[in-house]
């Protein structure tokens, strides 16, 4: 159980008690925000290094790896990436890093990228589901198991977050999860939840003691 009374950031999010944006579905006026980061053709972000994706991966997924996560996360399609972060690098990391991120890029597209980074894993899973994908039961728990979502995501030691959603799911389930991103929230949302993970992985890496992590130029 999380300990809320000591943790407000963390348990705010995770339990849904504090309002994230300005209107009914969180996301304020994300649409119409004059972005401050590069744009491209590819789900708003440029192409390759120069964007949140880095480069494709094409091989089998690390189903151990996703089903922890989703785990580690709450029920299946009730993910929350705060509830994620605090099992796996503990509530007082968890809570320094919401707070630093609201900080750096603003309340409102922190509240964006939360709920999309939630609506992709829950939509990723439902698309596997459908695919009939057999996950394993999850093993992988704390620290080990950023470690390993970490190390998903590198591509000459930087961090990607479109590398390592290929590494979870396949590289198919991400471009379509995508497209649903860029229907229900648009480009911008999606471009900014990227680059806002490809900071928070760093982080955590940081955290975690894994210094040799690079930042990608897209954060």
């Amino acid at each position: 159980m999380i300990r809320t009374f000591l943790y407000p950031a963390v348990a705010a999010l995770v339990l849904g008690l504090a309002p994230l944006a300005a209107n009914a579905d969180g996301m304020g006026n994300i649409q119409s925000m004059v972005s401050s980061f590069p744009s491209g053709a590819d789900h708003g972000m440029p192409s390759g290094l120069a964007g949140g994706d880095g480069g494709r991966y094409s091989g089998a997924p690390d189903l151990q790896a996703t089903i922890s996560l989703v785990t580690a996360g709450g029920a299946p399609g009730s993910f929350s990436i705060a509830q994620a972060l605090t099992a796996m690098a503990g509530p007082t990391i968890a809570n320094a890093e919401i707070a630093k991120l609201q900080k750096q890029y603003g309340k409102e597209r922190f509240s964006s990228y939360v709920i999309v980074q939630n609506y992709a894993v829950n939509d990723a899973v439902s698309k596997a589901a459908g695919a009939k994908v057999v996950f394993p039961v999850a093993s992988l728990t704390g620290a080990d198991l950023a470690k390993r979502i970490v190390t998903l995501g590198l591509i000459d030691g930087t961090y990607y977050e479109g590398y390592q959603l290929d590494h979870l799911v396949t590289n198919p389930i991400h471009d379509a999860v995508m497209v649903d991103i860029d229907a229900k929230y648009g480009t911008v949302a999606d471009a900014n939840y990227h680059l806002i993970s490809n900071q928070a992985h760093y982080d955590l890496a940081q955290a975690l003691g894994m210094t040799n992590v690079g930042l990608a130029d897209y954060h």
